[in-house]
């Protein structure tokens, strides 16, 4: 582990007893809900920004694109967020859920290859 040994090991003890406290104490599995909501709208959040400084940074190579290859690449978005919305229910439903979300998943990234690609000829 190296010189930092006792640090980590008091991290990893910290982690351990926040564990035991959510899993032993009334309310635990109350508070670890909403800070599981917490953190999975500040990621969302922070997906959301990222996209939007892409596309101010990228504005004018995407207006230089056909129409239809910027639609195929807001459509591929667009399906990417409806498979990331629709994960637990999908996979809820079994092995056919999880084959259609990996296909959702995988023609959203086809779709932006063949738009990167597009972009790239000439």
């Amino acid at each position: 582990m190296g010189p930092d040994r006792n640090k980590h090991l008091r991290n990893a003890a910290i982690v351990v007893l926040l564990a035991v406290a959510v899993w032993k104490l009334p309310g635990g599995g109350t508070a670890a809900a909403v800070i599981n909501n917490v953190l999975g709208l500040s990621f969302a959040g922070g997906i959301v920004f990222f996209g939007y400084r892409l596309y101010i940074e990228h504005r004018s190579s995407l207006f230089m694109l056909e129409d239809r290859t910027r639609a195929l690449l807001y459509g591929s978005g667009v399906l990417a967020a409806f498979a990331l919305i629709a994960t637990r229910r999908l996979w809820d439903e079994g092995g056919v859920g999880a084959l259609i979300w990996l296909a959702l998943l995988g023609a959203a990234a086809y779709g932006v290859m063949t738009v990167y690609r597009a972009s790239r000829d000439y």
